[in-house]
């Protein structure tokens, strides 16, 4: 796909980050379970932290095609910055979606400006995978509302400078997905986090539990209006959501493409002195390769541009995305780790890391067996909730 010529430069700004920046310090945000700090403070003086943003308030004003295909760039050195980023830019989506004027000043402004960064806080244990079901409670108080509740999972956790939160409706009722949703500032008295993030993928993402123990938030941080988050959840939240995670594990898909690639070109038998890439049947197993990976990334960014477009069909194209991404990336990561042979089942080796971070797609909230669901109903006109 071409892009257009402002996407091509964003794109191109990005690969110079990720060269300079985030692949000298991928191996280390994976081994050590570290925040890729230099990573996100380079995409933050280089503007992408608003990308996002309208461009009236200083940001780019760009939409799903522009989030999948930086985030697939990051992805292709180090999954875990493409995650940090990528909720990010989610986060900053929801915010803008009906953001008040204060809201522009108080968040997307500095944003933009590269001074703050967000992130969402959605996924609670009771509920797993329906993350449009919360459980954490919110109690209106005038001037501010009380939330508690704990959330899991939430990528940026400590690390982030405001979270964006669910919550039941303060009158209590979650009926057909009727919740809140606010900002809640990182700072605010009353939040705490358990555990550090030492996971089997992803090791990078600080994905943390988020408890609020009677978290006063200002009413002003309220999203829209209590209760109408049905809204969000498939007109904002899923579909930056989703293009984030496909855009993330197309990037996984090719790093695996890519590092088949290079095993086959550069390995030779001592004995006889034929590469790898001379062999039939290695061939026909990089082609298959490159065939899946094309056709991911082909609905990846048509399902982007018609979301972008306003396209009333987009919705199938945007919810099949991240289970395609999700299943090309763990089958090529598959087939790389027996290109590679030997040498990539080495502990901790770069394409043992595509695998351990392919396999978290399919948990990912809304899991691959739940967007399978919801593309049949979307095709169907089957309500999807």
């Amino acid at each position: 796909m071409i892009f257009p010529n402002e996407l091509e430069q964003l794109v191109g700004l990005a690969r110079g980050i990720v060269e300079n920046v985030v692949a000298p310090a991928a191996a280390e945000v994976d081994e050590h379970c570290r925040w890729p700090a230099a990573s996100m403070a380079a995409f933050a003086e280089a503007g992408l932290l608003g990308l996002q943003v309208p461009a009236a308030l200083g940001g780019h004003g760009q939409g799903l095609l522009a989030l999948a295909a930086v985030s697939a760039e990051i992805a292709r050195v180090c999954p875990s910055s493409s995650l940090c980023f990528g909720m990010h830019c989610v986060g900053t989506a929801v915010i803008a979606a009906k953001a008040t004027a204060d809201q522009e000043e108080r968040y997307l402004r500095p944003i933009a400006a590269g001074r703050h960064i967000t992130t969402l806080a959605l996924s609670e244990a009771g509920t797993g995978a329906h993350f449009y079901l919360p459980e954490t409670r919110l109690e209106s108080h005038g001037d501010h509302y009380v939330a508690n509740g704990t959330k899991q999972f939430v990528t940026n956790g400590s690390r982030a400078d405001s979270y964006v939160v669910s919550t039941l409706a303060s009158d209590g009722s979650a009926a057909g997905g009727d919740f809140s949703c606010l900002v809640v500032d990182g700072d605010t008295p009353g939040i705490g986090w358990q555990g550090e993030w030492e996971g089997f993928g992803m090791r990078g993402n600080s994905s943390r539990a988020l408890a609020l123990d009677n978290v006063q938030v200002p009413a002003a941080n309220l999203l829209g209006a209590e209760g109408d988050q049905v809204w969000y959840v498939f007109e904002v939240v899923a579909p930056y959501f989703l293009m984030a995670m496909a855009g993330t594990y197309l990037g996984v898909a090719q790093s695996a493409l890519e590092a088949a690639g290079a095993h086959l070109r550069s390995r030779r038998y001592a004995h006889s002195g034929t590469a790898l890439r001379d062999i039939e049947t290695m061939q026909t197993r990089y082609a298959k390769m490159w065939i899946a990976w094309q056709k991911t990334r082909a609905l990846v960014f048509e399902a982007a541009a018609r979301g972008d477009a306003g396209d009333p069909d987009a919705l199938p194209f945007i919810l099949a995305s991240k289970a395609d991404a999700g299943e090309t990336a763990i089958a090529l990561a598959g087939d790389a780790m027996t290109i590679c042979g030997g040498t990539a089942y080495r502990d901790n080796s770069r394409v043992a890391q595509m695998l351990r971070d392919a396999r978290a797609s399919h948990v990912m909230s809304p899991t691959t067996d739940m967007l399978h669901i919801w593309a049949g109903r979307a095709l169907l006109g089957v309500p999807l909730l």
